[in-house]
């Protein structure tokens, strides 16, 4: 598939919901920058293989630390250049996201294409699980701390706890196969489902414990595949687009204010639920609360009679746009209402 995004290169590679997919990038010039220790948002490269048309020669950037091919063969990612990157990206607009190789070992084609052909598709993999961290961990709140929130990690990017945790906010991100019982068992003030890899339809394991959640009415906030599994738990399907969204300069519009917020998007699934009216779901009453104003996907689900709603997008913005951090805050919002509920 390929990414808009001129800037934050680093940041894409090391995004969990590239697992397993190889990443075509439409800006020309990569690596000018090289790579650094702050911009990271996981352990490690996370790309299957990655596309781009002219690769910086030698990296210009105070917080360089080393170039982008030394960090790629680090992590054993194969890259290739000298491609012309946008006439590839017509072609995937054209054709829809497909399988690939990329090899330099295999040097016939119709063998390279049989392999690739033998290859699994994306729909139906369940890779979540594959991304996710093995132990939870605690992202301390930043000064006072006002909430607790358990994070399913399913593929999480570690500016999402950061940017909960400047809102004061300690951040319990547990593994992907935790239950619901197990993540209400952490006493939280709210739950957060995460971005991830793969395709939502297989991912029961998440979907019960949103359900759990719902059930108990403890306020939850999910994003990218987060906004897929609330949306399969409310009852609503999913299916695989032709190319995605990818990149940071996706047009949405958020239906409760009218706002259009520039966005940062890398996702390949949507949900498919009803863009007008109000929906009946075994938790009360859901609306579409974001379009994308490129295509009308649903961008965003808000429940009307429990505490929960999600959008497909990214409001931690690493790197991307700040047009969506309200949305930390209207979670936060969300979490106040329920505490003053609690104890009056």
């Amino acid at each position: 598939m390929f990414s808009t995004g001129m800037t934050g290169y680093q940041e894409t590679l090391t995004d969990p919901s590239y697992h397993k997919q190889v990443v075509v990038m439409t800006a020309p010039h990569i690596g000018n920058t090289g790579v650094n220790d702050e911009d990271p948002e996981s352990r490690k490269i996370w790309v299957a293989g990655y596309v781009v048309r002219d690769p910086a020669r030698i990296p210009s950037n105070w917080r360089s630390r080393k170039p982008l091919e030394d960090q790629l063969d680090e992590d054993g990612v194969v890259g290739i250049s000298g491609i012309d990157t946008r006439a590839l990206t017509r072609h995937l607009r054209d054709s829809g996201a497909m399988r690939v190789g990329v090899s330099s070992v295999e040097t016939d084609p119709e063998a390279l294409r049989a392999r690739v052909l033998a290859s699994p598709s994306m729909l139906g993999a369940d890779l979540a699980k594959e991304v996710s961290t093995p132990e939870p961990y605690v992202v301390p709140a930043i000064g006072e701390k006002k909430f607790t929130v358990v994070a399913v990690d399913l593929g999480i990017k570690s500016m999402t706890p950061h940017r909960m945790a400047q809102r004061g906010i300690e951040v319990h991100v547990v593994p992907a196969t935790s239950t619901a019982a197990e993540v209400l068992a952490r006493d939280p003030d709210g739950v957060f489902l995460s971005n991830g890899p793969g395709d939502p339809g297989v991912a029961d394991y998440a979907v019960e414990i949103a359900q759990g959640v719902l059930v108990e009415r403890v306020p939850l906030f999910g994003i990218c595949f987060g906004n897929q599994i609330l949306g399969r738990a409310l009852g609503f399907g999913t299916y695989k687009l032709r190319f995605g969204h990818r990149g940071i300069n996706q047009p949405v519009m958020d239906r409760t204010t009218g706002k259009v917020e520039i966005t940062a998007h890398n996702h390949g699934f949507a949900v498919d639920a009803p863009r007008d009216g109000i929906a009946d779901t075994p938790y009360g009453r859901a609306e579409v609360s974001h379009v994308c104003l490129n295509d009308d996907v649903v961008e965003g689900v808000r429940c009307l009679d429990t505490p929960a709603f999600s959008v497909q997008y990214h409001p931690e913005a690493a790197a991307g746009p700040h047009d969506a951090g309200y949305l930390f805050d209207r979670f936060t919002e969300l979490m106040s209402t329920r505490s003053v509920h609690a104890t009056s």
